[in-house]
């Protein structure tokens, strides 16, 4: 029989931008789709750079993530878009700062159009219950 599939978006969260819910878990898996760096409190987009927006994605998928008993630790795949390629390192200083040594697997595209203009970056991910 295949597990059931709940959806939600945990209070605190980031409105969604669309008709979706930020999570979707199944069984032991957990997949949360797009989050741009949205300060949840203000509504308003964390920063003009993608150092800040990256900080505070990374700061909302572990909010999102503790919300169904995982953490930053249990992420199996991150997906990143880049707006720019060019903001690269910054996107990699801010990501190693918020995941510290845990190294799951990556992929990096450069895409000229996110879901809001003044987005840097966007990132989805793929984790696994703690």
């Amino acid at each position: 029989m295949a597990p059931v599939v709940e959806t939600f978006t945990p209070s605190g969260s980031p409105t969604p931008i669309g008709p979706y819910s930020h999570i979707a878990k199944a069984g032991e898996q957990i997949t949360i789709g797009g989050v741009g760096g949205i300060d949840p409190k203000s509504g308003l987009i964390a920063g003009d750079d993608v150092f800040s927006q990256t900080r505070q994605i990374l700061s909302s998928f572990d909010h999102l993530l503790r919300s169904v008993g995982s953490d930053l630790n249990h992420i199996v795949h991150i997906h990143v878009y880049l707006k720019e390629m060019s903001d690269f390192e910054e996107m990699n200083r801010a990501y190693v700062e918020m995941i510290g040594d845990h190294r799951p697997a990556r992929t990096v595209i450069g895409a000229r159009e996110l879901s809001k203009p003044a987005f840097r970056v966007l990132m989805n991910l793929t984790a696994v219950t703690a």
